[in-house]
This record gives structure tokens, sequence and C-alpha cells, in this order.
């Protein structure tokens, strides 16, 4: 058997040069739709999609090799959203290309992205430091058994309106599929809210209730979000989940209720 016979991912003729039309935005009402939030309806969150990028290279103009690592930050209320694989792409084609400073590579990739997303793309050199989630209460540790992959089940969600609760749940149990590759996103989620007491063994049934489920990363927490919403009614909701890196890159998309506090930047150990 030689190598052309495994079944491993295909060759890849990666850009010869700096080609923004590489990327590929994807209509955020796509997926939207399917929560019952309308094209024209105002959405019920505020929220942000925040990347960090570890393998980005270009040519100084003397052709010698940059190495760089950034953080781009989509806001949910753009149009569309970038595909991921798309968004790898592009950044490939600046490895052999020139530009004069870092200042006019952060400048490049905030304009083409901002252009494909819609909206204003921030762009800041480097990423954060690694997270600090002892106020989060992990919830992988209960005992449950669990037999339900997929589709995802807003029924496993209750909250208890005679319990008010104020607490940050965490999951490092997340898991869903790029509905474009099949490929598996691993993913961290952090929990935060105020209201009627979240039932932990039903939300810690519903996050695995993703496990064989096909969507994009920002809509898998919009769903959770939307989901924890309706069935839970909290008068304050935040969900952040923080995607382990593939092919250089990682997402992070929080929805909160508006007037919620933007969590600080930080990346999960296992990014």
């Amino acid at each position: 058997m030689t190598t052309h016979d495994l079944p491993l991912g295909r060759h890849v003729a990666y850009p010869s040069g700096y080609d923004a039309s590489l990327l590929y935005p994807i209509a955020r009402t796509l997926g939207r739709a399917a929560l019952g939030i309308a094209a024209d309806d105002a959405l019920p969150f505020i929220g942000m999609d925040r990347w960090h990028a570890y393998e980005l290279s270009w040519l100084d103009l003397r052709g010698k090799p940059v190495v760089a690592t950034m953080t781009l930050s989509v806001p949910a209320d753009t149009p569309n959203l970038v595909e991921s694989k798309s968004l790898k792409l592009y950044f490939n084609s600046f490895n052999a290309s020139r530009f004069a400073d870092v200042a006019a590579v952060r400048a490049r990739i905030a304009d083409d992205l901002s252009r494909a997303a819609g909206g204003a793309v921030t762009v800041a050199d480097g990423v954060p430091a690694a997270a600090d989630d002892r106020d989060a209460v992990l919830l992988d540790g209960l005992d449950i058994a669990i037999d339900h992959y997929g589709p995802p089940d807003a029924g496993l969600l209750h909250g208890d309106d005679d319990d008010i609760a104020d607490e940050t749940l965490r999951s490092d149990l997340l898991k869903s599929n790029c509905p474009v590759t099949g490929q598996p996103d691993w993913a961290s989620v952090r929990i935060a809210y105020r209201g009627p007491r979240i039932d932990r063994a039903g939300l810690l049934r519903y996050l695995v209730s993703f496990r064989d489920h096909a969507e994009f990363h920002e809509q898998c927490v919009e769903r959770i979000f939307v989901d924890l919403l309706a069935r839970c009614r909290p008068q304050a909701l935040s969900v952040e989940a923080r995607y382990t890196r593939r092919g250089g890159l990682d997402i992070n998309p929080w929805r909160a209720t508006p007037g919620c506090t933007p969590p600080m930047p930080a990346r999960d150990p296992r990014q």
C-alpha cells in the first residue's frame, strides 16, 4: 500500500501569494433561521467570535520570514461568519508575500476580514494568557448515565424557579462536528448566569447531546444560548466556548444577554 492509498487528507495546493479572495463568508441567517431567529429580528444576544491565530508568517521587504500570533474579534451582529478553512488558506497566502511591517499585515487582515464579515473586525498582536477558571463549577465529575449524543435536546434543560442562583458552570465535554469536513470540533464551554438554578445533570446531558451534531462553532454557541434562555429563563446569561486549535487557529464564540460584560480574553489549557 502506498501513501496515495491511505484514507488521509488529500494534498491541498496552498496559494503562492497573498489572496483575499480565499476568504469564504457564510450568512449567519442560515444558522439562525433554525433557531427561530428571522433575518429582520432583533438579536436576543450580544457577543463576538474571537479567533487566535498561531501560525501567521510573511516576508519582510528584504525577503526574511517573520512569524507572529494575532487575535481577531468578529462582532456577532456582522452579517457573515468566515468559514475556518478558508481563513487558514487566507493566512497561508501571506507566507510568500512581502509586507513593510507587522502593522501593515495587521491592517490588511482587519480590512479583508471586515469586508468578508460585513462589519468592523479588530485585529491585535499576540494571543491571551491561560484562563483562570477557579470561579467555575466543573460539571464533568457528575456521576450520571448518558445515552443520547444527538441531535441536541433542549428538553434536558431545567431551571428551578424556587431556587435563584448566581453562578458559573463549566464543562470540557462539548464536542460537535464540522458541517463542511465532518471533522470533530472539541471545546470547553463556560456558562455564567443569574436566575432559576439550572439542573446540572440535565445541563451536562444537554451539552453531550451535541456530540454527533454537525454545526459551525458559532452556531453551536448560539443554540446553547437560545435553548438555555428559553428553557431556564435566566435574568442574565453568558455562554462562551473555547474550541481547540485546528490548522493553527482556534475560535472562541461568546454570546450573552445585553448588559453582560465580555469575558476577559483567555486561552483554555487545551488550546
